[in-house]
């Protein structure tokens, strides 16, 4: 069976509540129940005012190979999948090692944008295994780390038959 009314612990979180709204034009405050009287609990000295308090960005979404990212429109989308966005640089990664491919992925990348170049080409080679070489199967991850992330629009092989190059389209730099 349910209750009926308040308890002296509901309108004080309601009183609370009724404090930090901010009432309509032309309304007014709502009146904060007589009997119960609420104060917010004291803040730890070094602890800045809630207003204060920056608002945190939310990480951007992962980077899949060969699917249309969030925030990208279809047009840009198609010539990056087609290939017909030509990269203004290349990186082949043949011969590397895991470890080294990263380091020079990262410089890459890092420096493209400052040249402010939009779109780019990774070749990792396709491996000798049915499910792709180390550096094929490693790139992605190295793209959604979240050193590179932030500078990531979308990323695509270029040709359905070209699965060992990743075209690249990088944000603009701000």
């Amino acid at each position: 069976m349910r209750r009926r009314g308040l308890t002296a612990e509901d309108k004080a979180i309601w009183a609370a509540v009724a404090r930090s709204i901010r009432p309509l034009p032309g309304r007014e405050m709502p009146e904060a129940p007589p009997s119960v009287t609420v104060t917010p609990p004291p803040r730890p000295a070094g602890e800045p005012p809630p207003a204060a308090v920056p608002k945190r960005r939310l990480p951007p979404p992962e980077i899949a190979v060969g699917a249309q990212p969030s925030g990208l429109d279809a047009r840009r989308w198609r010539d990056l999948r087609r290939g017909t966005m030509r990269p203004e640089r290349k990186l082949d990664l043949h011969g590397m090692t895991a470890a080294k491919a990263h380091q020079e992925v990262e410089r890459f990348l890092r420096s493209a944008q400052a040249e402010g170049l939009r779109v780019v080409c990774i070749v990792t080679g396709k491996g000798s295994s049915a499910e792709g070489g180390v550096l094929r199967r490693e790139l992605p991850h190295w793209l959604n780390a979240p050193a590179l992330r932030p500078i990531i629009l979308g990323a695509a092989h270029p040709h359905r038959s070209n699965a060992g190059s990743v075209h690249l389209l990088l944000r603009r730099p701000r």
